[in-house]
């Protein structure tokens, strides 16, 4: 059943919330998925903050129109799942993982910052950290030069009670 003029009307400014807020739209089509295979995407999701649905193409048409990611509508074709994230590599990074053990689920484009990327684009990134891992990679640099002062001292008061013995 069909949705009637009202509905699409919600979508759209459903979609366009989403979009406003977000850094990454990542797009892939999902033809002969498993439900199974998808109810596991969407747990994924979730879990990963970001917005995943399947949606009509003409009405993410409407609702990116006028935003960065209005360059996507010539790619809107076919049927495809949405991705759509705060964080800038969730989006892709979901799909992708998730492409890589399901074949069913080929990634189509993405867009990033105002630029539309392509397979290979999505891919690209992807592979980039996450923001929480970029986070722990941080502060394990940052405690480098504590930990390296600390064992330092520790090597000298164990040096200086030998040497006092």
């Amino acid at each position: 059943m069909g949705l009637n003029l009202e509905d699409k009307k919600a979508v759209v400014a459903a979609v366009s919330g989403e979009v406003a807020q977000a850094q990454t739209i990542a797009l892939a089509e999902y033809r002969g998925i498993e439900v199974g295979d998808l109810t596991l995407l969407r747990k994924k999701a979730r879990e990963a903050g970001v917005y995943l649905h399947v949606l009509k193409n003409t009405l993410v048409r409407r609702a990116v129109e006028g935003t960065p990611f209005a360059g996507l509508s010539s790619q809107l074709v076919g049927p495809l799942i949405y991705g759509i994230s705060k964080d800038p590599v969730a989006a892709a990074k979901l799909l992708n993982d998730f492409a890589k053990t399901n074949d069913k689920l080929a990634i189509k484009a993405g867009a990033y910052a105002g630029k539309i990327l392509d397979k290979a684009g999505v891919q690209a990134l992807a592979s980039i950290p996450g923001r929480e891992e970029l986070l722990a990679r941080l502060l394990g640099v940052m405690q480098a030069p504590v930990s390296g002062f600390a064992g330092a001292l520790a090597a000298l008061a164990k040096q200086r009670e030998t040497a006092a013995a």
